[in-house]
């Protein structure tokens, strides 16, 4: 017996759920790649981009996932051999870094936690003690989405200045853009990049890259550079050369539509969204964590981000919290990955996300609980629900 019906919802961290005007948008037949259609709607799209990511500098559209915007960012601004510094606070950061590695960079790991965001005074000591400045580029992930941590961006980018250190500083938003806020020129960011399917709400294949004038400095002597990635390649005059071939019109027809839903509701609006629907998952998970086996991976709550939830488990499987969300009530929960493989279960907030869906997945992480009889405190969606009316007021 289930009480399923119709199509599962995704509680996962990507591809998240897409609204269905953004599905409806890429119905319909494709455009001359050549037209002046299409270079507006690439004109405005990189212009949209920029503001997402709050920059005066350039941004690039890559047919690619956040893994190729990696590459995208590192092939652009490296040279063989340079040394780059990554900031631990999960996995993501920590895999940016294997790409880099595998390009031929010397990576160096500054020792985080994955039960925590990176922490600043850190990030400057190693940098003042890099007297040499052999450290050429710094990476960071806003939001680790395998851990749930939220990394301070604004402060990490003051501790790079203060430390007197000329490496670029190079910031992972896939799971943040659109979502929380983001300033990449006033928070001294030169390159950042991003990802379609989260945030800004459109199916898996675009990746985004920004990137300013020191950037660019660096680029122009970058010799790990390649064709298809190569910003220089990419401000050719034809305008095929954006795209390094054909366009991905229907994707763009995606990403237009969901930028335009972004703009409708207003940024500082969708923050506050994901803020009050963050908290509320985080009041539930308080709940049930007094029942001593389900807890959060982060232990401070101010580094817990508001787009996806950790969530730990012990002395019972989260798998089988997982299969009875999805067999039985048609809600996909995120796995725990990486280190928390086996340990935990995460529940998204992101993108196209609202309290019916944030409720009605708490409930049936509930209903998974009292069904497989794992110990947890009574109420969480109730803390969920109470919130919610204490600060969405009427």
């Amino acid at each position: 017996m289930t009480v399923r019906a119709g199509r599962e919802f995704l509680a996962i961290p990507g591809p998240t759920t897409m609204p269905d005007q953004v599905l409806q948008a890429m119905h319909r037949p494709a455009l001359d790649i050549y037209s002046t259609e299409m270079v507006e709607l690439t004109e405005g799209l990189l212009r949209d981009l920029s503001k997402l990511f709050a920059t005066k500098g350039k941004s690039y559209i890559y047919i690619s996932n956040g893994h190729g915007a990696w590459e995208a960012t590192l092939s652009n601004v490296l040279s063989r051999g340079d040394k780059v510094l990554v900031l631990e606070s999960g996995r993501f950061a920590i895999g940016w870094g294997m790409a880099a590695a595998a390009m031929g960079a010397e990576v160096e790991v500054l020792k985080g936690d994955w039960r925590r965001a990176i922490r600043p005074a850190e990030v400057e000591a190693r940098l003042r003690r890099d007297k040499e400045h052999a450290i050429k580029a710094i990476l960071a992930v806003q939001v680790d989405t395998a851990s749930g941590a939220y990394n301070d961006i604004e402060a990490i980018g003051k501790a790079i200045r203060a430390a007197g250190h000329p490496a670029l500083f190079m910031v992972d938003t896939v799971a943040s853009l659109g979502c929380t806020p983001f300033e990449m020129d006033k928070w001294g960011i030169d390159v950042a990049m991003s990802g379609s399917q989260k945030g800004l709400m459109t199916p898996p294949g675009l990746g985004f890259v920004a990137a300013n004038d020191r950037a660019w400095d660096v680029h122009k002597k970058a010799n790990l550079r390649t064709p298809y990635w190569d910003w220089t390649e990419r401000e050719g005059s034809e305008h095929y050369r954006k795209y390094a071939g054909t366009a991905p019109v229907h994707l763009l027809f995606a990403l237009r539509e969901a930028i335009n839903m972004l703009h409708a509701e207003g940024l500082e609006n969708a923050f506050e969204r994901h803020r009050l629907l963050g908290e509320a998952v985080r009041r539930a998970v308080a709940v049930w964590a007094e029942g001593q086996v389900l807890g959060f991976n982060i232990t401070e709550p101010a580094e817990r981000s508001n787009t996806v939830t950790t969530v730990t488990v012990k002395g019972a499987d989260p798998t089988a919290i997982q299969r009875y969300a999805k067999e039985k009530c048609g809600v996909v929960l995120g796995t725990g990955i990486g280190d928390l493989q086996g340990q935990a279960f995460r529940i998204a907030h992101m993108g196209h996300v609202n309290a019916p869906m944030v409720l009605g997945t708490l409930g049936v992480v509930e209903v998974a609980l009292n069904a497989l009889q794992i110990p947890h405190g009574k109420g969480g969606t109730d803390a969920a629900v109470q919130w919610l009316g204490e600060n969405v007021k009427a």
